[in-house]
């Protein structure tokens, strides 16, 4: 009986032991920085001024920039309709091609945005 006891003992120490040092390790990193970008969204459908939405994404795109990591699906086509509508065309299509670019599969809706802007011009 005092061997069992004693395995079994050891047995639950490893256990605990292993728990703990799992919950050491680092939190694995996400695939996409949002940072403000789901906020500003809102805020665009809310109708707050273009021009302080455009301010915070471009400074979020920058603090993406500078850790090396990416921004999320969505990130570029959102800066572009926000040029769009403040009338920097030249941004806007810069931002959509960006966005096919890191996102083929929205290839066909950038292409569509870039389509109807210019018909609008």
């Amino acid at each position: 009986m005092g061997k069992a006891f004693v395995s079994w003992g050891v047995m639950v120490a490893g256990v605990m032991g292993s728990g703990l040092l799992a919950g050491c390790a680092p939190a694995p990193k996400t695939l996409y920085q949002w940072e403000s970008y789901q906020p500003q969204v809102y805020q665009y459908f809310e109708g707050d001024p273009k021009e302080a939405q455009i301010e915070a994404l471009e400074r979020d795109i920058q603090k993406i920039r500078s850790t090396n990591s990416l921004a999320p699906p969505g990130y570029h086509a959102q800066l572009g309709l926000l040029y769009l509508s403040v009338g920097k065309d030249d941004q806007m299509v810069q931002e959509f091609r960006t966005e096919k670019v890191l996102f083929p599969e929205s290839a066909t809706y950038m292409d569509f945005l870039l389509k109807n802007a210019k018909k609008g011009s």
